[in-house]
């Protein structure tokens, strides 16, 4: 290969550097290996999330959610998390169903684990318990006792036991008409039945049990709420078999940890054979093999224990980087080792020391540009508003820093160590380096090189040209921020063949989801809007802008109709008239406060919130607001939307629905979490935007600079990044032919492509000014940097991208997205690296003076 211009080197701070990391070079590991268990300690220290909440961002909304929960409802309610467990069979609603139900409800009362961590009466709700008291209160009129207290669990079955199914059939056919009066323990029996259940019919296909468990109020879902929530799926499974399933938050945090576990059962020994066949294929030595797999785990020692001094958990976000890590190790593994081979391959060998010497003297000043670029360009996740993308830039810095520490320092003292043992043995440690002298390689890698020396302008036109159809495709890429993303689907036949330990589990999560979306109102926050009115609400007129809004709220779209074909809405006029339905004293204060008979009270609405207060104060609660003073600050209208529904859709509903609220001593705003989601989405776009621009012009800015004071053109910085920028565009395009929105993981690409795709444009810049100042001829220059540093970085880019692309095998949905879009950009950056790069080089290289 060509010799190495060891005149570049000698007397420069990159050559000292070189020089003092070699002739120092057991302090050098001595000091590296101490910091790595020093930094290391604190690895251990890392906790898995998969929680999404942590993308929240600190807004108006989200500050008025938290008031909502703090002044409306139960204030327990928001120290408590719903199950849904869902029964099918031909007709849950014969008398064997419900008494099935029932037992059910008591297995999980009578279970210890599960039962200390229910909430007070009703720890459980049912259709079954609605049949029940119905059947308990019949009785108790009969025998000239109505009302009384709720019966407990074995009383409703003792009452459901004690009648034939006729005599259920009838109750529940009394109990579920449209125009029921039958006493129904105040639960709303429909909300527990499929929204296509055809009200006052004794027959239906499903329905949901609702269990309610304390947090404690605490960060997160305590383990013992978890642990009770896998246990009711047991006791499911048990008591109705495949024809039932349990839905909540610990379930879904349990199937997405062992999803990722699984994914990763598999993903990793593809990743580490693909990256173990590289490697032999381009060093073709077992040392330099042992070498750079050593290097590669202490990079990930490094990271995960900077993970542990800073206290950042390892969410969904942050799975992308040990394998960027590897990747990026691989490359500068490859560049270092390749020069070397390089310099101790001409016609004087200096030797192991002095050839590292002028190997990292030479490579490492792209080594540093790589490391500040790429951690620049993923440091500008900090100007995201989200909280895990900005964890992400933070931890990718921190192991690229790491990197340029193990491969810049660590692993070359080791290597010179090492080589100088084994040559004391008469072993040659002479290798070839990985480039234009194979063959293959040699014809792939002279495409750029033929391009640049016949039609440059050519070449570079066809990539512009590629990439405003990219950018515009760009353009149309769709954001989305979709929960159900990040749940598991079930892995497909073929890895069920697969052995032990890489057979994934069963995960039924996904379908189960959609099930609940598709057929019942949803008892989760995600699928609540909250309407929060405030300021004078005790003004005249008030409560009918209020009427203006739920009206409004019920012509959305999005907005979940029960089976009475009505939405379930709820807001204070609707508690009004139903409390005022129930209590004649009540009735006669909001009567009286009706000034135009319209059912709404008009005036006087102290006295309406007073009188309602005093009547049922518990539903009170939970539409009027009231301070610790007596006085009334604020109206909830609380909206369920049908589970799926985009949230953007919803939070535009909800925006325009509290439209006739604003204004006039009235301040109104859509909040809860669908809206909250729409805002996190907006968030994805804005990080994707503001990262590519900050990104770019940062970049741009230090290569510019660093050019102008190392080699004397500025502009040569400001050309390096153009086939990063252009190589970016492609991947948009393809992101929109695939239909790849961003999303949580993918609008990390501005980021990721520029980090990368600036490597490798770094490296060839740098090599070309080398050879052209060496060899003095564009042309010789452009073949000597494309067979030496072209083949590097091919050996790096088919490594990433290997590695990358292995995520196409997780199944989690999000994941496969991903390491099929990160894959791509990787090969594009290669391709506008190797073969646009270089047509601008020669452009350059001929107009530039001396």
């Amino acid at each position: 290969m060509n010799e190495e211009p060891a005149e570049r080197t000698e007397g420069s701070l990159a050559g000292r550097v070189a020089d003092g990391i070699v002739s120092h070079s057991k302090l050098v590991i001595l000091v590296l290996l101490v910091a790595t268990a020093i930094v290391g300690s604190a690895a251990g220290q890392v906790e898995m999330s998969t929680s999404t909440d942590s993308f929240q961002t600190e807004t108006v909304a989200a500050d008025k959610l938290d008031y909502v929960n703090a002044n409306f409802g139960d204030p327990d309610a928001v120290n408590r998390t719903t199950v849904q467990i869902v029964v099918r069979n031909d007709n849950v609603l014969t008398r064997e169903s419900l008494l099935e139900v029932l037992a059910f409800q008591r297995s999980l009362a009578e279970n210890d684990s599960v039962s200390a961590t229910l909430a007070d009466e009703p720890s459980t709700v049912s259709v079954a318990n609605v049949v029940a008291i119905a059947a308990v209160q019949q009785e108790r009129a009969q025998a000239g006792r109505p009302g009384g207290p709720p019966p407990n669990l074995s009383r409703q079955v003792e009452a459901v036991e004690s009648r034939n199914a006729s005599e259920v059939e009838d109750i529940v056919e009394r109990v579920l008409s449209p125009d029921t009066d039958a006493p129904t323990g105040g639960q709303d029996p429909l909300t527990l039945l499929p929204t296509h259940y055809e009200p006052g019919t004794k027959t239906t296909n499903a329905t949901v049990v609702v269990a309610f468990q304390e947090t404690g109020g605490g960060d997160g879902l305590p383990e013992s709420v978890s642990s009770a929530q896998l246990l009711m799926q047991d006791i499911a499974a048990d008591r109705f078999g495949d024809d039932a399933f349990v839905f909540g938050v610990g379930i879904v945090e349990d199937e997405t940890g062992r999803s990722i576990g699984d994914s990763f059962a598999i993903i990793g020994p593809v990743a580490l054979l693909l990256v173990i066949l590289t490697l032999v294929v381009a060093y073709r030595d077992f040392v330099d093999i042992v070498l750079s797999t050593l290097g590669i785990g202490l990079v990930l020692v490094w990271m995960q224990g900077f993970m542990g001094w800073f206290d950042i958990p390892f969410g969904t976000t942050l799975i992308a980087v040990p394998i960027l890590l590897i990747g990026l190790a691989i490359d500068y593994a490859i560049h270092v080792f390749m020069r070397h081979r390089e310099v101790r391959a001409g016609t004087d060998d200096p030797g192991p020391r002095d050839g590292m010497v002028l190997a990292l003297g030479s490579v490492g000043i792209a080594l540093v540009w790589v490391t500040v670029t790429t951690s620049i360009g993923f440091l500008s996740n900090l100007v995201s508003p989200l909280a895990p993308l900005q964890n992400f830039g933070l931890v990718s810095a921190a192991g690229i820093v790491s990197t340029l520490v193990v491969f810049g320092a660590l692993i070359p003292a080791l290597k010179v160590e090492v080589d100088a043992l084994l040559e004391r043995v008469d072993l040659d440690r002479r290798k070839s380096p990985f480039g234009g002298d194979t063959a293959v390689v040699g014809r792939l890698l002279s495409l750029g090189t033929v391009g640049a020396k016949r039609a440059p302008v050519v070449v570079l036109l066809v990539a512009v040209l590629l990439s405003g159809v990219g950018a515009y495709g760009g353009t149309q890429v769709d954001t989305s921020f979709d929960r159900s993303d990040f749940l598991t689907e079930q892995p497909p036949d073929w890895m069920e063949e697969l052995p032990e330990p890489f057979t994934p589990g069963e995960y039924n999560i996904r379908q189960n989801a959609e099930f609940l979306n598709d057929n019942f109102l949803q008892q989760r926050d995600t699928t609540r809007a909250e309407l929060l009115i405030e300021g004078r609400v005790t003004d005249p007129g008030t409560l009918d802008r209020v009427v203006a809004v739920r009206e409004r709220a019920a012509d959305g779209e999005t907005v979940i109709t029960l089976a009475d074909g009505e939405p379930r809405i709820l807001d204070p006029v609707t508690t009004i008239r139903a409390v005022a339905a129930q209590n004649e004293t009540f009735a006669a204060t909001v009567a009286a406060a009706d000034t135009d008979d319209d059912g709404v009270p008009d005036e006087n609405l102290t006295a309406v919130y007073d009188g309602l207060y005093r009547t049922a104060p518990e539903q009170a609660r939970q539409v009027v607001a009231r301070n610790g003073a007596g006085e009334y600050d604020a109206l909830r209208v609380q909206v369920s939307i049908q589970g799926g529904s985009p949230v953007p859709q919803v939070r535009d509903e909800m925006q325009a629905a509290v439209e006739p609220a604003q204004g006039d001593g009235l301040t109104a705003t859509a909040t809860g979490q669908p809206v909250l989601t729409a805002i996190v989405q907006d968030g994805l776009l804005e990080t994707v935007v503001v990262t590519l621009v900050v990104t770019v012009l940062a970049v741009l800015a230090v290569l510019v600079v660093g050019y102008r004071i190392f080699d004397g053109y500025a502009s040569l910085g400001a050309l390096t990044i153009v086939p990063v920028v252009l190589s970016l565009a492609w991947v948009l395009g393809v992101m929109y032919l695939l239909e790849i929105p961003f999303n949580a993981q993918t609008a990390l690409i501005t980021s990721l492509g520029i980090g990368l795709g600036v490597d490798y444009s770094i490296h060839m810049s740098e090599r070309f000014t080398d050879e052209l100042e060496r060899l003095g001829s564009v042309d010789d220059a452009l073949t000597a940097t494309v067979d030496g540093t072209g083949g590097a970085l091919l050996g790096s880019a088919v490594t990433t991208a290997a590695g990358f692309s292995t995520l196409a095998l997780a199944i989690v949905p999000s994941l496969q997205r991903f390491g099929i879009v990160i894959g791509v950009a990787i090969v594009f950056a290669f391709v506008g690296a190797v073969l646009v790069l270089p047509s601008i080089l020669a452009l350059w290289g001929r107009r530039v003076p001396n």
